[in-house]
């Protein structure tokens, strides 16, 4: 990712993480497409090799008992970035101008805490994730990617971390994006981010 589009993804992105993972997002600038000239594919520490882009299609966190449905993520006609639909049936959501889960660089992959009347969100338990924990997002080509997890952390979002989340990488990573900690009005206060990074793959 070029640095002019990594500032127009940072822009665009953060406005919806910082907004609060509910149905308001801030208004986001508008955000090229992923789909221009890949980073040459370099390994990870054991050797996995960066993958072709490919939209994920689902994701399963085994540790916390995630196995959900993934759907993709613009920007809404006044500009605003899009979240996930406040339904019944929560899904995760990836924010398309983001590199797809495999591909060098952060993968951004959204999703609620709460979906209001309807209950828990299907991030609930994103914030009990631990050092080591497994992540495999399953892509359209078939192909699944696994990620471990690397950290997890919670952040006020007047503080969030915009260069540690969205900052260029060499390599294949991912981060999962919720709300967190105390609640005010009908949002949080914080978010909840994991970082992992990209371990294997198989098809």
């Amino acid at each position: 990712m070029t640095s002019l589009s990594r500032r127009a993804f940072v822009t665009a992105a953060s406005g919806v993480l910082l907004a609060g993972c509910g149905p308001k997002p801030r208004r986001a600038a508008t955000a090229p497409s992923a789909t221009g000239t890949a980073a040459p594919a370099r390994p990870a520490a054991n050797g996995v090799r960066a993958l072709a882009r490919s939209v994920p299609v689902r994701l399963r966190i085994p540790a916390i008992k995630v196995d959900t449905p993934v759907i993709q993520l613009g920007l809404g006609a006044d500009g605003s970035v899009q979240v996930p639909p406040v339904t019944a049936h929560d899904r995760a959501g990836w924010y398309r101008h983001s590199p797809t889960p495999g591909q060098t660089g952060p993968s951004v992959i959204l999703g609620h805490v709460t979906v209001g009347a309807h209950g828990d969100g299907v991030f609930r338990h994103l914030d009990r994730l631990r050092r080591g924990d497994r992540i495999v997002a399953r892509l359209e080509n078939g192909t699944s990617a696994e990620f471990t997890v690397t950290a997890v952390r919670t952040v006020a979002k007047a503080d969030f971390p915009t260069d540690a989340v969205y900052g260029d990488t060499d390599r294949p990573q991912l981060r999962l994006i919720t709300c967190g900690g105390p609640r005010t009005g009908d949002g949080y206060l914080d978010n909840v981010i994991v970082f992992a990074v990209l371990s294997a793959a198989s098809s």
